[in-house]
């Protein structure tokens, strides 16, 4: 069985190229490329370093949980690891925070198992020794 090469279509590969570098455009312009050209490459929870292609698991962390605020000096961000990112996410809900139904309310327990126990301790009205 043998492979046939063809050449590519120039005009394909032309909008190839051209997606490409838009794309690329768009990356760096992005709060992630900005947050990742501005500090090093490191999850600031756990200090492991990212590189190569590892650095697609450090992610952007909006320090007050607004994906908006996103200001130019990046002093909303902080790079975190997939990890470490998920464990803040995490614990901001279990404050109160953020999307998810209201925290159930308390209820009465079913049974109380101390329930009239002054009486089973007493018996014909002297206490157990």
């Amino acid at each position: 069985m043998s492979l046939s090469h063809k050449k590519p279509d120039p005009g394909k590969l032309a909008r190839l190229h051209a997606d490409l570098a838009r794309e690329r455009r768009e990356r760096e312009t992005s709060y992630r490329g900005r947050a990742l050209a501005m500090f090093p490459h490191i999850c600031a929870s756990c200090g492991r370093e990212f590189e190569g292609a590892r650095l697609r698991e450090l992610t952007v962390h909006h320090k007050d949980h607004d994906h908006t605020h996103n200001p130019p000096d990046g002093s909303n961000w902080e790079l975190l690891c997939l990890y470490c990112h998920d464990h803040e996410h995490e614990k901001y809900l279990m404050k109160g925070h953020g999307g998810g139904s209201r925290p159930a309310e308390t209820s009465a327990p079913i049974a109380n198992p101390f329930e009239n126990l002054d009486a089973k301790l007493k018996l014909d009205g002297t206490e157990k020794q």
